[in-house]
């Protein structure tokens, strides 16, 4: 029998509990053996749950079970979490994560630990919930030579932002309209400042270069400034504003990442990704585009994309998905090479000065007295030199996903 704990009773935890009693019919046959949850962790205490009996309060009780050979870690954070799967890595016990934080801080490391100790680290629910897309990367597109990722990687700014096009609403009404739907926390900083997303997308940029790139230093621009105005200029001219995640990989192996709203295109794939999905849109050298869409978070998306990985744990019992990604530090900033168009919102009455800074642009719309205007392709450095001879005419930017 394969005996399983659960690390933090909360919405993923319960939801992987649930997914295991549910199809564990399944989840056995997959794994080769008898699935069975025999600890759940939690500080809390639960009566009446149907699960009531298995609850444990001490991390101790589970590593010193030498019939515990996985755990599911859905706690979050990077303090007990980071504890406690060590401990039972380093007692030859997998874990399966749903925790982008942990493993965007201290994956690299913690797959050294699992491979000294016979043992996995799999952390396919960190990216995308349920969304296979950290196991395509590392099994079917292992032949590519990835070239660029580009994601819609948080479900509460793509809800926001899509609310806003088709509602005509303002951000702050939308964010309140969000939080009431349970899309978005009482304090949704980490979502709607793109925290969130530059852990998934450094976690990404982990698989593709091979090394670790620090979450903390992948420049971040968020949802908050994005107007009623940008939203309609952007609709009349054919473009949908979506927060992306975008990591490119250069010829001398370097990559460039960055998180911030960008104008799509109506025609691309991700402006139709609307709502609380996600989507992933991978380039590779010799396949060329491929596009991973689906639910990114949920407490069952999640948790059947944790159980996913228990049963890979149980097949195999080794850390081999991740095999080619190190602790080796890499620079996340991006490079001097990269060109982009930008949309200039503008006083209106400044339009021509607008026109005269960037010349070869051209004129999106007008609404409410303030203008747009779409550059020719620049660099960032000849983009801010040129803004910052425009002073305050310049309303907001939002750079143009080509």
């Amino acid at each position: 029998m394969i005996q399983v704990a659960v690390f933090g009773y909360g919405t993923v935890g319960s939801g992987v509990v649930e997914v295991i009693e549910r199809n564990n019919s399944i989840v056995s046959a997959n794994s080769g053996d008898k699935v069975n949850v025999k600890y759940i962790l939690d500080l809390r205490d639960f009566p009446g749950d149907p699960y009531e009996s298995k609850l444990v309060h001490d991390v101790q009780t589970i590593i010193d079970d030498d019939e515990v050979s996985i755990c599911c870690e859905t706690m979050g954070g990077v303090g007990a979490a980071y504890k406690f799967t060590k401990m039972a890595l380093e007692k030859g016990k997998s874990v399966c994560s749903s925790n982008k934080e942990l493993v965007a801080k201290h994956g690299a490391e913690l797959m050294r630990v699992a491979a000294e100790h016979g043992c996995a680290y799999l952390f396919e629910a960190s990216v995308g919930g349920g969304i296979p897309v950290l196991r395509t990367l590392t099994t079917a597109l292992t032949a590519e030579r990835i070239t660029q990722i580009a994601g819609i990687l948080n479900g509460t700014t793509n809800f926001i932002l899509t609310r806003m096009e088709e509602d005509g609403a303002d951000f702050d009404e939308t964010l309140k309209k969000a939080q009431e739907l349970g899309y978005a926390e009482k304090d949704p900083t980490a979502d709607i400042e793109g925290h969130d997303t530059a852990r998934k997308i450094s976690i990404l940029t982990d698989i593709m270069s091979g090394h670790f790139v620090d979450s903390d230093a992948v420049p971040t621009t968020g949802i908050t400034g994005i107007t009623k105005t940008d939203i309609a200029m952007a609709r009349e001219a054919g473009y949908s504003i979506r927060l992306l995640g975008m990591a490119s990989r250069n010829e001398d192996d370097s990559v460039a990442v960055r998180v911030a709203p960008f104008l799509v295109k109506k025609s691309h794939p991700l402006a139709g990704v609307c709502d609380v999905f996600n989507a992933v849109f991978v380039t590779g050298n010799m396949l060329g585009e491929t596009m991973y869409y689906g639910k990114g978070a949920g407490k069952l998306a999640t948790a059947s994309a944790v159980v996913a990985d228990v049963i890979d744990a149980a097949r195999k019992g080794s850390s081999t998905m991740y095999s080619g990604w190190d602790e080796t530090p890499v620079t996340a900033a991006p490079s001097s090479g990269e060109r982009f168009r930008y949309y200039v919102r503008c006083l209106g009455a400044k339009y021509d000065d607008v026109q005269a800074q960037f010349p070869g642009g051209c004129r999106m719309g007008s609404f409410g007295g303030e203008t747009g205007f779409v550059t020719g392709m620049m660099s960032e450095e000849e983009f801010e030199a040129g803004c910052s001879k425009l002073g305050d005419a310049v309303l907001g930017t939002i750079r143009i996903y080509d």
